[in-house]
């Protein structure tokens, strides 16, 4: 009877042993089937780990449009008988971006001899698809020199600051006015009638300013300036009637400032 129920014993055991090892493949372990169901039931239901993706790299920022100069003059503008770098417009050019204001080199609509007259043939069909950020007018000396009329030169002085206006998009504070350099200092003029010419271009330059006033357009004085050159050779040029580069200089750091605010 002993050895029988032995027997028996180690039978369960084994019977035993190999439903555990069935239940490690379908009821993790030998759990109660309920219990093992829910378990397979929360593993069905854990989502599958999430994949990071990395965003993209962010774009530089496009580089800002540079900012835009119209120079309109005569032969002080065009910068006669000295090097393209001392031009005025290109002299303020220089400075302005040493303010870090990144401007694109000056468009200079000018010529030697030009009255208000040439100035505005020139700018007859002129447009800008966009406004300038800076427009400059100095023109008058060979209004003066000409024996055009004073009225004439109101007149025409007008539709070119109109016009100047315009090409900055209507906004006057981007317009600064230049007032008529004196040539009387310079040895051209040492055999003409100086009181006459300084009085006509002092009378030249009272209309011009009055223009620029009404028109709410920055207004620089440069005749005074111009004038020491009476005592000082190095301010004009080679040529004998026009200013130099150094000349030309002080008259960009007077713009400077002004041409700053825009």
């Amino acid at each position: 009877m002993r050895i029988v129920a032995l027997v028996i014993l180690i039978g369960s055991l084994v019977q035993f042993s190999s439903c555990i090892r069935y239940s490690n493949n379908i009821v993790l372990a030998g759990l109660q089937p309920a219990v093992a169901s829910a378990t397979y039931a929360f593993a069905l239901a854990t989502p599958a780990p999430t994949t990071l993706v990395s965003a993209p790299a962010t774009l530089p920022a496009k580089a800002p449009r540079p900012r835009t100069y119209l120079a309109l003059g005569d032969s002080y503008t065009i910068g006669q008988s000295v090097d393209i770098a001392d031009r005025y417009p290109v002299q303020l050019v220089n400075k302005l971006n040493a303010d870090g204001l990144n401007y694109s080199d000056p468009e200079i609509i000018a010529t030697s001899g030009w009255t208000t007259t040439n100035l505005l043939n020139a700018l007859r069909d002129k447009k800008a698809d966009t406004p300038y950020d800076l427009v400059t007018l100095l023109i008058g000396v060979n209004n003066q020199y000409q024996r055009k009329t004073q009225a004439q030169y109101r007149e025409e002085f007008t539709s070119l600051l109109v016009q100047a206006i315009a090409l900055a998009g209507d906004n006057s504070s981007h317009v600064i006015v230049l007032s008529i350099p004196d040539y009387s200092v310079t040895p051209f003029a040492r055999f003409m009638d100086k009181p006459l010419i300084i009085s006509q271009i002092d009378s030249f330059n009272r209309t011009n300013k009055e223009i620029s006033r009404n028109h709410h357009v920055r207004y620089i004085d440069i005749t005074w300036e111009s004038r020491k050159a009476a005592d000082d050779p190095s301010l004009i040029a080679e040529d004998g009637l026009h200013f130099s580069g150094k000349e030309y200089e002080i008259w960009a750091a007077m713009m400077e400032k002004p041409a700053r605010r825009n």
